[in-house]
């Protein structure tokens, strides 16, 4: 049987029942459609937490005071919380761990500022002049703090984009202007680059400030709530990692590393987490999807299992006229690899323009990936395949006599 010949009674057979094969159309058509939208929202996601991360700093080791547990780069521990680390662990892990880049001492906590009138509650972290190449943040307006400000504890503040406009009014110039943290007056001497929000801390909203200036008029004391430490290279982390822990217990006169009174995060654990449980709910939602396929898969069988049946007496006379088993059989398989390879293309368009809706609201940054698409469409045809297979061959199976004896 030629190909030319299946395929026009493959077209003849589908448009005999328009109804009945739109439908069944469109059971794939939604299970295509739900892999694809589903996989590109967990992509999305997993994209999005990973650039937030890397967002943060590169090679970046964070030290915070307490036990250890998963604390996301950015968080603090806030006021009130664990006090272990100072300013001199942070000066002995830059002088004494070996490929280090850069080490900066942080005091972060919220407060109400207020300005010429309006206020706002954000938060307020005290930086060295390290913070801005270990964080990448850059400087749009004015600079950033010095390490001569911070030496001598001065009064001056860099605002993230977000606080400037809540205080002072969207654009407005702040250079110079001055707030109030805690009742105490600080002058604006810079305005970062506007970065986004992230899932761990908004970096436009926030204000920097001297470490040591944060530790004499605001926490009242030495202790530091976090030390940020660049290494050289990706490859370091893990022994500048170690290097960092033994130096810190020895300092802290502690001798068993499960009692230790700080935790120590690496960037790339971080993200190799992050990525497995991304992934994790990738699949998770692909799972789901699939299953609006399998209905669809069922809907197929059930569609050519019935058109068998009325095609019974059709299907004896085609045998009785000389066509093979392989020929009946390759004719109900095509019309079942059709219909889902029709509703392999229309849910994969649908799937991206559901995508594209989600994008458009904002809440979630979906990807859509060329291996998803294909994944989907040979799905699609493998699904017509698998589930035309057993009414097919039941077609060719059928005894021409008793077939043309059907009513």
């Amino acid at each position: 049987m030629k190909f030319s010949d299946i395929t026009h009674e493959t077209y003849a057979a589908l448009s005999a029942n328009k109804v009945r094969s739109g439908l069944t159309i469109l059971g794939i058509v939604i299970g295509i459609s739900s892999v694809i939208a589903m996989v590109s929202i967990g992509t999305g996601a997993s994209n999005t937490i990973s650039s937030s991360i890397e967002s943060l700093g590169s090679n970046l080791i964070q030290i915070t005071p307490g036990a250890q547990q998963m604390r996301g780069f950015g968080a603090s521990s806030g006021r009130g919380g664990a006090k272990t680390l100072t300013n001199e662990d942070a000066q002995a892990i830059a002088e004494q761990v070996a490929d280090v880049e850069a080490v900066d001492s942080q005091v972060s906590s919220r407060y109400q500022i207020t300005a010429k009138g309006t206020n706002t509650n954000t938060s307020v972290t005290g930086v060295t002049a390290n913070y801005s190449q270990i964080r990448n943040v850059e400087v749009a307006e004015g600079s950033f703090i010095s390490d001569t400000q911070n030496n001598s504890a001065s009064k001056v503040a860099v605002l993230g984009p977000t606080t400037r406009d809540d205080l002072f009014g969207e654009g407005t110039n702040a250079i110079g202007q001055a707030i109030r943290i805690n009742g105490l007056e600080f002058k604006i001497i810079g305005v970062t680059v506007a970065k986004g929000g992230t899932g761990f801390q908004n970096q436009d909203d926030i204000i920097y400030i001297p470490v040591r200036s944060a530790q004499r008029y605001l926490s009242g004391d030495q202790y530091l709530t976090t030390i940020a430490v660049q290494a050289t290279t990706p490859e370091v982390m893990t022994q500048v990692q170690a290097d960092i822990i033994l130096l810190l217990l020895d300092r802290h006169k502690i001798s068993d590393a499960a009692l230790a009174d700080f935790s120590v995060l690496n960037q790339n654990d971080i993200l190799s987490t992050a990525s497995s449980v991304t992934s994790t709910l990738t699949y998770l939602l692909a799972a789901i999807g699939g299953i609006s396929l399998l209905v669809g898969g069922i809907g197929i069988m059930n569609m050519m299992l019935t058109t068998v049946t009325e095609r019974t007496r059709e299907i004896g006379l085609r045998k009785a006229i000389g066509a093979k088993k392989s020929d009946i059989r390759a004719q109900f398989l095509a019309e079942a690899v059709a219909l889902t390879v029709i509703g392999g293309v229309v849910g994969i368009a649908l799937g991206w323009l559901i995508s594209f809706a989600v994008n458009l609201t904002g809440l979630v940054t979906t990807s859509v990936s060329l291996s998803s698409v294909l994944l989907a469409f040979g799905v699609s045809a493998i699904t017509g395949i698998v589930f035309g297979y057993y009414p097919a061959r039941r077609a060719a199976e059928l005894n021409p006599i008793e077939a043309l004896r059907y009513e």
